[in-house]
């Protein structure tokens, strides 16, 4: 099992906490990031929205791309998971700053790819947003071009969305950045089948993620390409006892949002096509990661992990409150004691 976390470019995760004791300035970022590594965290994931779904279209939201590089050069070992939406972003611009950020980090540079689903942040951005499958021909067509330009020699392309003449990209880097991706439609299914290198989910029941794990292991199979693999989000309470731990999810799941982030809230949903209904105590922390039910003593959590990967999950994308503090405490209370009983 492999162990990441969410970079907190909004500030924290939490809608019905104002503050989380977290920031989004430098000085706390950096910190985070080093702390990361010596903690055993072995992956970051830096999203990208313009404006912050957490805490309100008005709170401050950091932008992946110009963190990326200032993470990447005070840190060592740390995969740098990219978001990267199709809308907002050519292919040739993303494969040049790809191209530099492995000069800096070299093999450690990976992406998010996105389909947005924020209506109201595209119009604002002046970014084109599709409905949903048009979203798909747009990422499938994008991550096409930016897959040759990373290994081709020359790159020409007249499509939809895109076109290109005898590009040329250098220096290209040591290898392709893996390619992680994310969707519950047909349609979802059907790109990250044919062109991503590892599913990733929302936070579930193991019993849930091994029937999805199980799904998309047997549609890679029939496309014929190298195997998948599968990581989850999840958010985690870890403290001393079980009514602790049971204490602080009554706490974060008190809602009491702001009109703002209800409303961001409710154009997710307008904008996605989820297999299930996301109760408004789900809400409350994203991603679905109370589900994952990584609430209770270090012990319990422990016990949670390994059904998950018994499930078939390689990667945990974990979200803590407030981050700094509760990511060292699980990297000495879960990572530590987990990687030694591995050896």
């Amino acid at each position: 099992m492999r162990f990441g976390y969410w970079m907190p470019i909004f500030g924290g995760w939490l809608r019905n906490v104002p503050d989380e004791g977290m920031s989004t300035d430098w000085p706390y970022i950096r910190e985070l990031a080093t702390v990361s590594e010596r903690a055993g965290f072995d992956l970051t994931l830096i999203a990208e929205l313009n404006l912050n779904d957490i805490k309100g279209p008005g709170a401050p939201a950091l932008d992946c791309w110009t963190l990326a590089p200032a993470v990447a050069a005070i840190t060592e070992r740390l995969e740098l998971m990219l978001a990267v939406r199709p809308n907002y972003h050519q292919p040739t611009a993303t494969a040049k700053a790809i191209s530099t950020l492995e000069t800096i980090a070299p093999g450690r540079v990976s992406l998010n790819v996105v389909s947005s689903w924020w209506r109201e942040e595209a119009l604002q951005y002046g970014a084109p947003f599709d409905v949903h499958d048009a979203r798909y021909a747009r990422t499938e067509e994008w991550l096409t071009v930016l897959g040759r330009l990373l290994r081709e020699r020359t790159v020409t392309h007249d499509g939809a969305h895109y076109r290109l003449e005898a590009t040329e990209l250098e220096p290209k880097p040591q290898s392709p950045p893996t390619v992680y991706m994310g969707g519950e439609s047909p349609r979802a299914k059907e790109v990250i089948t044919a062109l991503g290198d590892a599913y990733v989910m929302h936070g579930d029941a193991p019993d849930v993620i091994a029937e999805k794990i199980a799904e998309m292991r047997r549609l890679r199979a029939e496309s014929g390409r190298p195997p998948l693999t599968f990581g989850m989000a999840g958010y985690v309470v870890c403290r001393d006892t079980d009514a602790e731990a049971r204490a602080e999810v009554e706490r974060i799941t008190d809602v009491r949002s702001s009109e703002q982030a209800y409303a961001s809230y409710r154009d997710f949903l307008a904008g996605s096509q989820l297999e299930s209904h996301v109760s408004l105590e789900e809400y409350s922390v994203s991603n679905r990661g109370l589900r994952a039910g990584l609430v209770g003593t270090p012990e319990q959590i422990a016990d949670r992990i390994r059904a998950y990967e018994r499930a078939g999950v390689d990667l945990l994308l974990l979200q803590f409150s407030p981050q700094l503090e509760e990511m060292a405490e699980f990297g000495r209370r879960v990572i530590t004691p987990w990687r030694a009983e591995s050896l």
